[in-house]
């Protein structure tokens, strides 16, 4: 808005290269905006390349809205899991009509793997309209197969004990819990300020049948049990969640810019029937900056992730550590809890590009720091250990933003695999 009084005639001219200038603003803004929808109709995906398969010599119709629900075979591979089979359904969509209202998404999957890990769940992460409400959950079923690579950041110890050394483990020598897993988990957000939003909710996880095939007491699993206080064989982590959330992001699926952060409090109560009460913290901070108007999807994105035991215990297994983020992906480049400690963090970075014009394929690169204490007076952020690599995407679901993500990371220790997921890791 431009405002004046006493008009001179250099105001006059001042106020017509404002107004000018207005038009100009407005008319690029129109500009982008029909050049964004024409990106979009002109943007290829895999529901084009089965058209163009099953009918080769037909149009598509302009008319025709692309679904929001994607359904795949569920087949995955890394190191923590081996080769997997299933199916997979991932469904996103704005609710109501309200065009500030943040994308609503959801996901199923059920699957097995030759590391002998049954799978099962449902996940979702929905906005009403107007953002007023957001609703975050899951249940999980699961025939788990757990590696364990010890407590701490696989920093070198010296002049410790043999169960010190242990459970250390800084050679990494593998081993497998075998175990029956069960999680329930809702969040409720409010709304309070645009794009702000606090939480309350509840956490169940059920650990039963855990069998460990290593006979050995000197084991980095049973010499924290002893040492905590846990049994080998089952234990219950249950509490209450107490979150604040930020987000200002233009897509929950893949981002081209704005930020995520969720600052959260999780309280195991044995009232609730966890077997030992804690207190943890709980830290989520994402940033995404587009680097081009012309291709908005040229981004670099960073995450950090960091959860610190604040009181009380936490089971072994529900120590925080390597891909034990929400959605299971920080640390490519090391099977899940490769590191763990009572306090971990994780830093992420990573460059996206198109690769073809029609943006059917898109490439990154990453690189991460992971850190965590341990028993042996390593403090958090003293030791970092590195992952890196990079990656291919394939367009799934161009209405959803949805990519098939394929990356091979590698890290220290001889660790390095294959990822394969649907949407980026943050």
């Amino acid at each position: 808005m431009v405002l004046f009084a006493g008009i001179s005639r250099g105001a006059i001219g001042q106020v017509t290269t404002a107004v000018d200038s207005l038009k100009q603003d407005s008319l690029r803004h129109v500009t982008l905006k029909a050049r964004q929808t024409d990106d979009l109709s002109k943007q290829y995906d895999v529901g084009n390349l089965i058209h163009d398969i099953i009918h080769p010599h037909k149009a598509p119709d302009s008319l025709h809205k692309s679904s929001g629900i994607t359904i795949i075979p569920n087949i995955a591979a890394n190191p923590t899991i081996g080769f997997q089979v299933g199916i997979k359904a991932v469904a996103g969509r704005k609710l109501g009509d309200d065009p500030t209202t943040f994308m609503s998404v959801a996901a199923t999957s059920a699957s097995i793997t030759t590391k002998g890990i049954l799978y099962f769940y449902i996940n979702h992460n929905i906005y009403t309209p107007g953002n007023k409400w957001n609703f975050q959950g899951n249940i999980v079923v699961a025939k788990s197969v757990t590696p364990d690579f010890g407590l701490g950041i696989g920093k070198q110890v010296s002049g410790e004990s043999a169960e010190q050394e242990a459970l250390a483990n800084p050679e990494r020598k593998g081993r497998v819990l075998n175990s029956v897993y069960y999680n329930v988990r809702e969040k409720v957000y409010k709304e309070v300020a645009k794009g702000l939003f606090v939480g309350a909710g509840a956490s169940f996880d059920v650990r039963k049948s855990i069998d460990e095939k290593d006979t050995s007491a000197l084991t980095p699993y049973k010499i924290y049990n002893k040492e905590h206080g846990f049994s080998n064989g089952q234990y219950s982590a249950n509490g209450l969640l107490f979150n604040v959330q930020y987000t200002s992001r233009d897509n929950q699926n893949r981002a081209y810019k704005g930020i995520y952060a969720d600052v959260g409090f999780r309280v195991n109560q044995s009232w609730m029937g966890s077997t030992k009460n804690a207190v943890q913290l709980t830290t989520d901070f994402r940033k995404y900056i587009s680097l081009s108007d012309v291709n908005p999807e040229t981004v670099l994105a960073f995450w950090n992730w960091g959860s610190y035991l604040l009181s009380g215990e936490v089971p072994y297994l529900e120590l925080p550590g390597t891909a034990r983020d929400g959605a299971f992906r920080s640390g490519r480049g090391y099977t899940s809890q490769y590191f763990k400690g009572t306090k971990f963090n994780d830093t992420e970075a990573e460059f996206r590009f198109p690769i073809t014009r029609n943006k059917f394929l898109s490439g990154v690169a990453f690189g991460s720091l992971q850190t965590a204490n341990d028993e042996q007076g390593t403090k958090l952020f003293q030791t970092f250990q590195p992952g890196y690599g990079a990656g291919l995407r394939i367009l799934f679901n161009k209405a959803t933003r949805t990519n098939l993500a394929l990356d091979y990371a590698f890290g220290r220790f001889g660790e390095k695999g294959f990822f394969l997921n649907l949407n980026e890791s943050f």
